[in-house]
């Protein structure tokens, strides 16, 4: 028997939920109840009163059934990866996606099969195998659902769009337990909203993903300048990219030089302005494509060169793995002006924690070719995105980074219509105002079809959309 703040779990109504899965059950009190319960984010500490490792699609379908019909929270878990931490909750069952980590690849087709629980990494190193990759994310050990499901933005981004723009189908678990395919001529109307909504609609268990010929090898840029010449990378960074090419995707952002390899260690720790990106094209071509970015000073490191497009990938892992304490903020840009650039370096350079990130990453190119209304995610427009991504490791130190977070977040309103992006919700302390402002003109039409498809709000723990009632 588990005791819940809602409710009292009964033996007998646990025992039939363990045998009906061939996968795990993990509740309080067992060996692995601990690792099973954390999350990448240090700050999301909780305790849910079951998880269910599923190992087959029935096992989540058995899962869904049970929660609903038990009236528990329930929490979806691919990779864990959630910035607000939505993959757990307290006294509610959790759905870990991680066994269902399958990648097929047709070569022929460039199509790749998914299952929910695979990361970036799988994905890459299985799809590079035939020089093939689709646009995911910049760190490996992200889960591949969640990050789909709210857009998706990665060194592949004006080249080939985001992640869910490169989305062929689905397969989805629905609130009422039934698996359903959807794509552009089945059930059209839940692949619309499934691109972008996040986990609203069901538990998506597979992905099917378009392919396209990158690397083995790509053209990595990695330039850092003295923080003290903030201003001018910026804004020359600005410039170079209102003309850069679509295979070109690069950040302008604010960091400190890890104290790790391959750092020169007189460098730990020094704060910096750097220009990062990836040519998407052939190396053998690509040689003068960031020589401008190179040369915006005297450097204090230039890695940049030919590399593999698995160690690219994989490169800032290092730096954002689990334990450390997480909160990103980030805002759509139409424009990078002057006095945009000016604000972004005056709070850029007092950020409190050295692990803290301020990228303002370039988009356009294929991002802004599909209309605001085609997919679920808005904001096509907007041509750079700024984040704030605090990150530090002291539970004391939590409200100073939080309120510089937050300040910085609130003052970069002035140069934005007041997009956001979902895979960079905080906490999502703001509810359906920062719902709201992610799905822009389409959120009406996501009540609608949440409603349809999830009427009691089951997949609540989310960047909810709450149905009509």
């Amino acid at each position: 028997m588990i005791a819940t703040a809602e409710k009292t779990l009964t033996a007998a109504a646990i025992n039939r939920l363990m045998t009906g899965v061939r996968g795990q059950v993990i509740h309080p009190g067992e060996a692995d109840y601990d690792e099973a319960r954390r999350v990448w984010n240090a700050m999301i500490d909780k305790r849910p009163a079951l998880i269910v490792r599923c190992r087959h699609v029935e096992d989540v379908i058995t899962a869904v059934n049970f929660a609903r019909e038990q009236a528990l929270p329930l929490a979806v878990r691919g990779g864990g990866h959630n910035v607000a931490g939505n993959a757990t909750c307290d006294d509610g069952l959790v759905i870990d996606l991680s066994p269902l980590n399958a990648v097929q690849v047709d070569p022929e087709a460039r199509v790749a099969r998914v299952e929910a629980g695979a990361t970036l990494g799988d994905v890459d190193r299985a799809t590079q195998q035939y020089g093939l990759a689709t646009p995911t994310g910049n760190v490996s050990e992200t889960g591949i659902a969640g990050l789909t499901l709210s857009g998706g933005l990665s060194w592949l981004r004006r080249q080939y769009g985001m992640t869910v723009d490169n989305l062929l189908a689905v397969e989805i678990v629905t609130a009422g337990g039934r698996l359903l395919r959807a794509s552009a001529t089945e059930n059209s109307d839940l692949f619309w909203g499934v691109r972008g909504g996040g986990g609203n609609f069901g538990v998506v268990t597979r992905f099917e993903f378009r392919l396209h010929a990158v690397g083995p090898e790509v053209l990595f840029l990695t330039t850092m300048y003295p923080v003290e010449l903030a201003q001018n990378v910026l804004t020359a960074w600005r410039d170079w990219t209102r003309s850069a090419p679509e295979a070109a995707s690069t950040d302008c952002l604010f960091w400190s030089i890890p104290a790790s390899p391959p750092f020169p260690e007189p460098l730990h720790n020094r704060p910096v302005v750097a220009v990062a990106g990836m040519y998407a094209g052939p190396v053998e071509v690509s040689g003068p494509i960031f020589q401008p970015l190179r040369e915006l000073g005297e450097p204090l490191i230039d890695l940049t060169g030919p590399m593999p497009y698995v160690v690219v990938q994989s490169m800032f892992d290092p730096f954002f793995g689990k334990g450390a304490r997480q909160y990103w903020k980030a805002l759509y840009l139409d424009e990078l002006s002057d006095r945009a650039i000016a604000a972004i370096v005056a709070r850029a350079t007092t950020r409190p924690s050295p692990r803290t990130l301020v990228p303002v990453r370039h988009l356009g190119g294929a991002i802004s070719r599909v209309a605001d209304t085609e997919t679920a995610v808005a904001n096509r427009s907007a041509q750079y995105l700024f984040s704030a991504d605090s990150s530090w490791d002291n539970p004391d130190d939590d409200e100073t980074n939080l309120t510089w977070t937050r300040r910085f977040w609130q003052e970069m309103h002035r140069f934005s219509a007041g997009g956001v992006y979902l895979n960079f919700p905080g906490l999502g302390e703001e509810g359906q105002t920062l719902v709201q402002a992610g799905y822009g003109p389409n959120f009406e039409r996501l009540v609608a079809l949440k409603t349809q498809y999830d009427p009691t709000n089951l997949f609540r723990l989310n960047q909810n959309i709450r149905p009509t009632v």
